[in-house]
């Protein structure tokens, strides 16, 4: 199973090889944009996009309302997670 996190890009830190640092929950991360870019759009123009991150790329773009909601779905699992923990 693959787990897809929301990020947002923060700075283009490597034009050349597509690379953003991406706030990811909180943690800054260096992560390859290359699958979100297309020609018509200057690299400095993806600051402050929100996209799904996987294993260090970001696989496609997402709108904040949707990067919203899956943040506090992920929220709520670790909760469950640490519930069901105490419980054991």
């Amino acid at each position: 199973m693959c787990l897809g996190i929301p990020g947002q890009i923060q700075a283009i830190s490597d034009a050349a090889h597509h690379l953003a640092i991406v706030d990811i929950n909180g943690l800054r991360r260096p992560v390859n944009i290359s699958c979100i870019v297309d020609g018509d759009q200057a690299l400095e123009e993806y600051v402050g996009a929100w996209v799904l991150v996987h294993v260090g790329f970001a696989l496609n773009r997402l709108d904040p309302e949707e990067a919203a909601a899956t943040l506090a779905l992920l929220d709520q699992l670790d909760l469950a997670e640490g519930t069901a923990d105490a419980i054991r």
